[in-house]
């Protein structure tokens, strides 16, 4: 396991938060779009959700996530009135090696994307764990090089 991924109603207070919470000074910060994920679903349709996101520290990463534009699994769990812990992510050598893996015991892909990293390449998969682990499991292929970043600082740090 090597992400934990919070849903947030602010990122910005929550990179305060969460920062001097963990001792994270640094955050890198993004805004996931269309533009920036080519390709995506959500459930069996083309998805179109949006999110801004904040990631720091290691072993294991902290990923915090504002949802912004849906449908999304993350505004299916906010409209539960839930927020917090939503997934542990796993960082995979092959997404289509990891989905095949988590369909073949029995849990299917509710979200996914790919082609968030620099040269279109990187991906993520999110699997309806939920029922047997009381939390999401993510998927993630790490690009050979990730966007750039907005780098913020927790404040007071």
């Amino acid at each position: 396991m090597g992400q934990v991924g919070i849903l947030v109603p602010d990122l910005d207070e929550a990179i305060d938060l969460y920062g001097r919470a963990f001792g994270i000074e640094e955050w890198l910060c993004y805004h996931y779009d269309q533009e920036f994920m080519p390709w995506s679903r959500f459930g069996d349709e083309e998805g179109a959700f949006e999110m801004k996101l904040a990631m720091g520290g290691s072993n294991p990463q902290i990923e915090l996530i504002q949802p912004l534009a849906g449908p999304s699994i993350y505004h299916e769990f906010t409209e539960q009135g839930r927020s917090g812990l939503h997934h542990l992510g796993v960082f995979v050598d092959s997404l289509d090696a990891a989905i095949t893996l988590m369909e073949g015991s029995g849990y299917r892909v509710t979200q996914t994307a790919r082609g968030y990293g620099q040269g279109g390449d990187g991906g993520f998969a999110y699997f309806d764990t939920d029922r047997d682990l009381g939390v999401v499991v993510e998927a993630i292929e790490i690009p050979a090089t990730r966007r750039p970043a907005t780098v913020r600082r927790t404040g007071g740090m």
